[in-house]
This record gives structure tokens, sequence and C-alpha cells, in this order.
């Protein structure tokens, strides 16, 4: 069930046009949202960024159709995710999921290598694995909101999260992580 102050706001977007009401909500998933996206594009800021303002925009004209069955943070999730599939439609992006290329500069520190090595594993997950991969380990959802953002079947998602797991680290342990 959704947190009554969710409820509370978005009743009075709903109702009044409140926009005050909704630059909350805003605030208080703007980071969740633009850090799921970030996972899905493979680090590209700019297009996160880009994903995360329509997908407070489809929130704010559709804030009507919200009914409550789950709570607003996974509402808002599932258009973020709809959002990037949408992108990804538009652009028929075609590229070779299994071998990303891989990138260093000698100047970059270790944090920014760690970083890019992780984008970089991310890249070898097909779109399905990363979604979960996204949801579960860096956004900690449960399974059956997984399931509901993805419009998957939770067996569906506990397989692509056994899968895209494998995958990591295999790319992890081949890159000289343990």
């Amino acid at each position: 069930m959704a947190d009554l102050d969710d409820i509370s706001l978005i009743t009075q977007v709903a109702v009044f046009h409140n926009q005050r009401a909704f630059n909350k909500l805003v605030v208080k998933y703007q980071s969740p949202v633009r850090r799921f996206l970030l996972g899905l594009t493979k680090g590209d800021e700019q297009l996160a960024d880009d994903l995360a303002q329509d997908t407070f925009l489809k929130a704010y004209t559709n804030i009507t159709k919200f009914k409550g069955l789950s709570s607003f943070s996974t509402w808002l999730y599932r258009i973020a995710y709809n959002c990037f599939y949408d992108q990804i439609r538009r652009n028929k992006v075609t590229e070779d999921i299994e071998q990303p290329i891989v990138s260093r500069k000698g100047s970059q520190s270790v944090d920014s290598n760690l970083k890019m090595d992780l984008y970089n594993a991310m890249a070898i997950l097909s779109e399905s694995e990363r979604s979960c991969i996204t949801l579960q380990l860096i956004e900690g959802q449960p399974i059956d909101k997984i399931s509901e953002i993805t419009g998957m079947a939770p067996g569906t998602v506990k397989s692509h999260l056994f899968r895209g797991k494998q995958k990591l680290a295999t790319y992890l342990r081949s890159n000289g992580y343990d």
C-alpha cells in the first residue's frame, strides 16, 4: 500500500493540480528513478537525466490514472521502465551485448575504474537481465515489485536475476575482481 504522505500529495496534484505537491514527489523520488535509469542506460548520465525528466512529465500528466493498487514508487518505476524501452524502440539500438568495449584511461582514479568496470559488466547483460539486476541490487526492490514494474512473471524475474548475476560474476572475475 502506498505511503499516506504520497497519497496526500498525489490527491493534491490530481484534484487541485498543485505543482508544489508534485515537486515534493519529484524531490523524494528523483534520485532513485535517476539511479535506476542510469543502470539501464549503462551509465549514460545525459540519457538517464532525459528519461527521468520524461518519467516525471508522464507521471504528472497521468497522475489521475494512479489507482493506488501498488505503491507510488512502483508506479513511477514502471513509467521509467517504459520510457527507457520507448527510447530503445525509437532508436532500434543494435549492439553486441556479449563483448562490450572496455576503455581504460591511465589518469582515472581507482573509483572511476571500478565504476567503469561495473558499467561495462552491466553492458554484457540482456536488457531484461539489466533491468532486473538494477531493480534488485541497486534499488533494493523485492521480486514481486520487480515483477510489477517490468510486467514479467516472478519466475522470469528470478531467472533473469540468476543468469545476470552469473554473467556479472564471470565478467568481474575475468577482469581481476574477486
